[in-house]
């Protein structure tokens, strides 16, 4: 490939980073609206329906104006696949990345939230050192998605390292994650897990299962949904049979002696967005 022909291609890598990021902030998926509006139908105490129906109103709003759901535009985790035929070098395909998310920030706009973690001395652009987390797999296409996560709905997040012999005792370690969470990751909330793996491992399936779509659950998601919404936490916190909208389990084979289990709670504003990128 070309000098030339490679910068257009890691333009475009930024400039999907950028637009993903924009889609992502402004307009929720289509499964996850139908989520909230069923939400709405269902729900039964006036102060939750009243709830609900200020979400509704504010993601018109935001889709109207073109501006962000929510204030806390939060740190864009972004996923890439990246097939065999793609001439880009990975450090390339991170700073193209990074170009993406400075552009969106200016552009969207995003509020700064990226601060050394001690001195807190805020970046200015949404980047850092290890930020925006960038995780790459293969794939058959070049794509780049963008998961942006508040710091309400991140900071209530949990992991356990249970016992192997603690296998039925999953689901009560979900649903007592999002009890003492109560109504600080502003529900309804979208609730992803991970099981097994490692350590690390279990909370990366955990985020990743937040980008799968929430209209379908299996039998085991169902049944956790269910003990969550039977809590009568309700739509902020306010009470209402809404607290979440969906469960979502990605799992992996662990040690024999192990069984890490991680929640990672995302608010109402389940944000994400997917960009192809021709190779």
């Amino acid at each position: 490939m070309h000098a030339r022909e490679y910068q257009i291609l890691r333009e475009a890598v930024s400039e999907a980073t950028h637009a993903c990021i924009h889609e992502a902030e402004v307009c929720l998926p289509p499964d996850v609206k139908a989520a909230i509006d069923a939400a709405y139908e269902s729900e039964s105490d006036p102060v939750a329906r009243g709830e609900l129906a200020n979400i509704r109103a504010n993601i018109r709003e935001a889709e109207r104006l073109d501006i962000p759901l929510c204030q806390d535009t939060g740190i864009a985790v972004i996923y890439l696949t990246v097939p065999h035929s793609c001439p880009l070098h990975e450090r390339d395909l991170i700073d193209a990345v990074y170009d993406g998310v400075r552009r969106a920030t200016h552009s969207v706009p995003l509020r700064p939230n990226a601060v050394e973690p001690v001195l807190r001395q805020n970046s200015g652009d949404n980047t850092g050192v290890g930020i925006p987390p960038i995780h790459i797999s293969e794939g058959p296409d070049l794509t780049v998605t963008a998961l942006p996560k508040g710091a309400g709905s991140e900071n209530v997040s949990r992991i356990g390292m249970l016992l192997p012999s603690q296998s039925g005792e999953i689901p009560a370690f979900i649903v007592e994650t999002v009890l003492m969470a109560g109504g600080r990751p502003c529900p309804p909330v979208v609730v992803g897990v991970g099981i097994g793996g490692t350590f690390d491992l279990a909370a990366s399936l955990a985020k990743e299962a937040l980008l799968l779509p929430i209209d379908t659950m299996d039998e085991y998601e169902r049944e956790i949904l269910n003990a969550i919404n039977s809590l009568g936490i309700g739509p902020m916190g306010l009470g209402g049979s809404t607290t979440a909208l969906a469960v979502k389990v990605k799992k992996a084979h662990c040690h024999t002696a192990s069984l890490p289990v991680a929640v990672n709670i995302q608010c109402w504003a389940c944000r994400r967005a997917t960009r192809k990128v021709s190779v």
